[in-house]
């Protein structure tokens, strides 16, 4: 029963992973606020699509992830600093935010418009260049992996990615008691907890992606290359 316990731990690593920067409590207020003109069935609707097209959009990372880094000749490590230096940006500004403008303007692009399913619920609502960087990156560890391991961790990233789609349309399809239970003190604090735990995340990724790099005997050996030339 091996293999069902690296699938098992691929699966819940991924929604860990995931789970924090998609973040569908925080998109409550979103939808509270785009989504207040549209009947009850015809704002479920909506939420149903926007939980589809998340999943189709973090499905075809998953997959085009490793052929997009080979096609601009990215490396895994820079995949992974990149990757979580985008996470912990984001996780900064969930911490620390700004001026409410950013999300008036998020708003204001469902006001005007009957479908939101796909902006700005999907994008950025649920999804979003973090998102995207962190599935690539999974899909770039699988990729490195061989044999089964290889098979176990792409279809249990895929499993936290339909997992975190689940999540996200249980959480937006009770938005309304969300809202109410949590208040605006709750949703506050719940929104700087997962930019906390993004930002955890993202320094994890570039850790990670240090340590291969500084583990790679080339470096090193370019290193002292370097310094043997710039000596007189």
């Amino acid at each position: 029963m091996n293999w069902l316990t690296d699938y098992l731990g691929y699966t819940a690593g991924a929604v860990l992973a995931i789970l924090p920067i998609v973040n569908p409590l925080g998109a409550v207020p979103l939808i509270m606020t785009v989504a207040s003109h549209l009947p009850e069935a015809e704002r479920q609707r909506q939420v149903r699509r926007a939980c589809l097209y998340t999943f189709a959009l973090m499905t075809g990372f998953l997959v085009a992830g490793s052929l997009i880094m080979n096609f601009f000749g990215i490396s895994m490590p820079g995949m992974r600093i990149a990757g979580g230096m985008i996470v912990a940006f984001l996780g900064f500004r969930m911490l620390f935010p700004a001026a409410p403008a950013v999300a008036a303007e998020v708003a204001a692009q469902g006001e005007v418009k009957y479908d939101i399913a796909f902006t700005p619920l999907a994008m950025p609502g649920l999804s979003g260049p973090g998102t995207f960087a962190v599935v690539m990156s999974l899909s770039s560890q699988a990729t490195a992996r061989e044999g089964w391991d290889r098979v176990a961790d792409f279809l249990g990233v895929a499993t936290g990615i339909l997992l975190v789609a689940v999540l996200s349309w249980f959480a937006l399809r009770g938005a309304e008691r969300f809202n109410r239970i949590l208040g605006a003190t709750g949703m506050v604090a719940l929104t700087r907890l997962m930019g906390f735990l993004m930002i955890c995340i993202g320094v994890q990724f570039i850790i990670n992606g240090l340590m291969v790099i500084t583990a790679d005997p080339r470096v090193w050996a370019g290193l002292a290359e370097a310094v043997r030339q710039g000596q007189p």
